[in-house]
């Protein structure tokens, strides 16, 4: 028996998609006395000299700052609450909750979901005020010891990672003790491709970007209006003129009547129209009509 397929899921990236600084410079550096600076030019050295992954990179970066005053997942949690975000969120979330979709899209069951894909902590977007309106965050995470304080890295999800959790939505598959790569027929899969969005900024979210486009979904790239180098805008640019990655590129500002909000909620219109209109096409298609005397 086919599913619904009536959800439209919204998948963004964190850091520079949906705040104009990284998490840790933001909200964890300044807690513990880190040094950006110092901190990031240590990451760098051990891609460059010793061949680390970025995220491992940053993350045994951490823990050795920290040393001996590693911080449980709960205080990482408490310091989320500190994050701030760019112009409309949350408020975009609790906005997007009624008068979106028509009477008739909700008489079919159609609704809207947002998802967390990000390299950053998840333990500090789950404390985030974005989190009570997202369905699910996905994100590095450390293992912690008998004072549960946080050792060594548990789950890392790096660039070309994030593509697999596009496919466990597409598929259903939140928990991770699911393996996503069960072969599921299209008709089964709650989210299909198309009733996906994907927001990120920039080439760090080209394999989404790419696996968005490959299957019929939408994607945005979105820049820093407030970026004095235009360096925001010039990935942004790039990946859409020169790369074809995405078709569409916006100011990070998710107000009412901004060009982000404006393709957002065109997309889902769009997403949710076709819906509607594949459901009267089965009814049709599926309808004998009576003989007429």
């Amino acid at each position: 028996m086919a599913m619904p397929q009536n959800t439209i899921s919204i998948i963004y990236d964190y850091d520079q998609t949906l705040a104009p600084t990284y998490m840790q410079d933001e909200a964890l550096f300044p807690a513990f006395g880190i040094n950006p600076t110092n901190f990031w030019q240590r990451c760098a050295d051990l891609v460059r000299e010793q061949g680390f992954d970025n995220e491992l990179a940053y993350m045994k970066v951490l823990l050795d700052c920290l040393e001996m005053d590693r911080p449980t997942n709960a205080r990482l949690h408490e310091l989320g609450g500190n994050l701030t975000f760019y112009k409309g969120l949350p408020e975009m979330f609790e906005e997007f909750r009624s008068g979106l979709l028509t009477d008739e899209h909700a008489a079919h069951g159609i609704s809207v979901e947002h998802y967390i894909v990000s390299s950053g902590l998840k333990a500090m977007l789950d404390g985030s005020r974005l989190a009570p309106y997202v369905r699910r965050i996905f994100g590095c995470e450390f293992a912690t010891d008998e004072r549960d304080r946080i050792t060594f890295p548990k789950r890392v999800i790096s660039h070309t990672q994030k593509t697999q959790f596009l496919f466990r939505i597409n598929k259903g598959m939140l928990e991770m003790d699911e393996d996503v790569n069960d072969h599921m027929a299209p008709e089964l899969r709650p989210v299909p491709f198309q009733n996906m969005i994907y927001v990120g900024d920039g080439p760090t979210d080209v394999p989404c970007f790419t696996v968005m486009r490959r299957n019929g979904g939408h994607a945005i790239a979105v820049y820093n209006p407030d970026d004095p180098t235009r360096a925001s805008f010039k990935k942004c640019y790039q990946l859409c003129t020169h790369a074809d990655r995405v078709k569409n590129i916006a100011p990070s500002d998710f107000r009412r009547g901004s060009h982000l909000r404006l393709l957002l909620e065109e997309m889902i219109r769009e997403i949710a129209g076709r819906i509607v209109q594949r459901r009267h096409d089965d009814v049709e298609a599926g309808t004998v009509r009576a003989p007429k005397f």
